[in-house]
């Protein structure tokens, strides 16, 4: 059994079954380790606001990793250990190629989702059904998304497009990186997801393990797609779920069963709780 001191859980397709339910099992392994003094994160690409409350007021759990690690936050005081907003002209150029490149743009500022009317209707069709609730109940409508860019020039934590296809997805990707130097990652299929430069889940988790004295190996983290690539890479211990993409499987020292298989539950029960599973 693994001296895990940390645990930072991706959300969508890691933590969720594919109905985006966090399953007892899963629910009460997590506890399990919590109950052991090991601090369990949600590490994902959503918001604040995004993560289900269910998971943010358990009991014990301190931190959140958001925006795909622009923003690590304290739950108890609301104080940022992470901050990494884009730099004002790096965000213009982003917004630059992203808006005229089609989809549904969300824009997240301070721990919150901004988007326009498309994105908050007809766009929504373009994401998966499961995640559709998620989106209405947590992004923030305005009538002019080029306006609200404007007003917020230094405060941009993320851009997540969303194609009605790959190939315009993969056009975007390609012309946003051709100028602009930025992390580029998707999360599901024909999203574009766009942080500053060198900012990333494992840059954030990084941050927060030094901010509790661990080291790399006391770090365990789980996911399944791109944008959990990095923090898979950091931690000493980088779990993917079987339902995880080519990269991740690759990166990782264990590959555990998939999301609706309980996987993460079965990895901390294997690492953290000592159990054969």
């Amino acid at each position: 059994m693994s001296d895990i001191r940390l645990i930072a859980l991706d959300l969508d397709g890691t933590v969720f079954n594919d109905q985006k339910e966090i399953t007892p099992r899963t629910m009460a392994a997590i506890r399990a380790a919590i109950a052991k003094g090991v601090d369990v994160i949600p590490a994902t690409g959503r918001t604040e606001t995004g993560v289900p409350e269910e998971f943010l007021k358990m009991p014990g759990v301190r931190y959140a990793l958001t925006s795909n690690g622009a923003t690590v936050v304290e739950l108890a005081t609301g104080r940022h250990l992470v901050e990494l907003p884009f730099a004002p002209e790096v965000a213009q150029a982003v917004y630059d190629r992203v808006a005229k490149s089609g989809g549904t743009m969300g824009i997240f500022v301070d721990g919150k989702c901004y988007t326009d009317r498309y994105g908050a209707n007809e766009g929504l069709d373009l994401y998966p059904p499961a995640l559709r609730n998620y989106l209405k109940s947590t992004r923030i409508l305005v009538e002019d998304i080029h306006a609200f860019f404007q007003a917020h020039p230094h405060g941009v934590e993320k851009f997540s497009i969303m194609y009605p296809d790959t190939a315009s997805r993969d056009a975007a990707w390609q012309a946003v990186a051709k100028d602009c130097h930025v992390e580029l990652t998707s999360s599901i299929p024909n999203n574009l997801e766009i942080n500053a430069p060198g900012v990333t889940k494992g840059r954030g988790l990084a941050a927060l393990a030094d901010a509790l004295g661990l080291d790399r190996s006391q770090v365990m983290a789980c996911g399944d797609s791109g944008n959990d690539l990095a923090m898979i890479e950091t931690a000493g211990l980088g779990v993917a779920m079987a339902n995880a993409t080519p990269d991740v499987l690759a990166a990782a020292d264990h590959v555990t069963a998939s999301n609706n298989e309980d996987g993460v539950a079965k990895a901390i029960e294997k690492f953290v709780l000592g159990m054969d599973v």
